[in-house]
């Protein structure tokens, strides 16, 4: 099977990469720093030597870099079985005295690199009637919350999307998947002076990415909900 992750080289990102290197998988990896990308590659064929292992850095706000993503992707992958949309951007802010071009950027980020990868890699599995298209977004996509408005609305938007392939892929033999975490560790939280019990571990997210992989073709998770035992911060 061949995988597509994008924000792959660190937080929840890679820890999806290395559960799926884990389970034989081969894997297309992005994010913006190249050597990032080549640090988590050398890592994934250690723990799996087996599996090959592609990678292309790019800055997936921007669509003309989206669109290069998706034909190196396709120079390598004849197919693609499992695509993960799961690079993300957060800013804080209100939206009465927030940086201008706050929204558009993660819109650009959150939202428009999902629907324009998602749009390119597609065709392909349409074509073999099979695929699993999996979209990260967040309790942020259930209800809005302080100092985090455009960050909300995007990932509102990213549900939406979500939930509107879902219904237009039903019969096509492609899942959709939509994960909505809670604070989970990641390189957001470097540094925070909370007990590590007060946050989910990556690899709870990328377990559940795994489970939900390795359903039969008859059933698929919609929708997965995950939040620290100890509730939102």
């Amino acid at each position: 099977m061949n995988a597509v992750i994008t924000g792959a080289s660190k937080g929840l990102g890679k820890a999806i990469a290395i559960a799926l290197a884990k389970k034989g998988i081969h894997l297309f990896i992005t994010s913006r720093s190249e050597g990032d990308l080549d640090k988590t590659k050398q890592e994934l064929l250690a723990i799996n030597p087996s599996i090959k292992v592609f990678y292309y850095a790019c800055d997936i706000s921007m669509r003309d870099q989206v669109s290069a993503l998706s034909k190196s992707i396709l120079s390598v992958f004849r197919d693609v079985d499992i695509l993960i949309n799961n690079a993300g951007l957060f800013l804080s802010g209100n939206i009465v005295d927030e940086p201008e071009n706050n929204l558009e950027l993660l819109m650009n980020t959150n939202l428009y690199s999902a629907y324009h990868l998602t749009r390119a890699l597609l065709p392909i599995m349409l074509h073999k009637k099979s695929g699993h298209i999996i979209n990260m977004c967040s309790i942020a996509s259930l209800a809005a919350y302080p100092n985090g408005s455009s960050y909300g609305i995007s990932k509102f938007a990213l549900l939406g999307f979500s939930k509107c392939l879902r219904e237009e892929l039903k019969d096509s033999g492609i899942r959709v998947t939509s994960i909505l975490p809670g604070a989970a560790w990641s390189d957001s939280w470097k540094g925070a002076d909370l007990p590590e019990e007060r946050l989910m571990q990556a690899e709870d997210v990328a377990k559940v990415i795994v489970c939900a992989i390795e359903l039969s073709p008859s059933a698929v998770l919609e929708e997965i909900i995950l939040r620290p035992q100890l509730g939102d911060l």
